[in-house]
């Protein structure tokens, strides 16, 4: 063999390897279905025993998302009010105007947004201010004492 059909195979050979480098995880990508949710989406957010009726608190907690071929546990909060001790439910933080964080004023009673001051009653109606729709909810259920917070349910206007 020589020089020149030698170089030939080598760049052909190198360019095969570069082709199959490149096709292999375009491939995966294309025929590899990412992954699926597993187990369910309710997650323990904090025990009812502890809170006061009918006193908003924040509550912080793990929720793992999953993002294509990625899991990703993250920490959010709700806000959780408690209506006895079988009965509460948790709004999600973000104002419904422009998704600021919004916080609870004992003394006016409601919920303040302070991006653009909007009001909001305890049990996340809008009272004034340019928020065009009540506080988002987390959908809720009780495992004894425990508050078990889903996904987030979007108010409409009329709720």
């Amino acid at each position: 063999m020589d020089r020149r059909r030698f170089y030939l195979a080598a760049i052909y050979g190198l360019n095969a390897v570069i082709g199959a480098a490149m096709a292999i995880p375009a491939a995966l990508y294309l025929l590899v279905p990412p992954k699926t949710k597993k187990g369910t989406a309710w997650v323990e957010a904090t025990d009812l025993g502890q809170l006061q009726p009918n006193a908003p608190q924040e509550v912080v907690f793990r929720r793992n998302r999953v993002d294509g071929w990625k899991v990703v546990s993250e920490k959010t909060t709700a806000w959780v009010v408690k209506k006895s001790d079988t009965e509460a439910f948790a709004l999600a933080p973000g104002c419904t105007h422009l998704g600021c964080a919004y916080h609870w004023e004992a003394a006016k009673n409601s919920f303040v947004c302070p991006c653009h001051t909007s009001l909001f009653s305890i049990d996340g109606k809008v009272l004034e201010g340019p928020a065009p729709r009540p506080l988002d909810r987390f959908e809720t259920k009780l495992s004894g004492t425990k508050l078990l917070i889903g996904p987030v349910k979007v108010q409409d206007k009329k709720a």
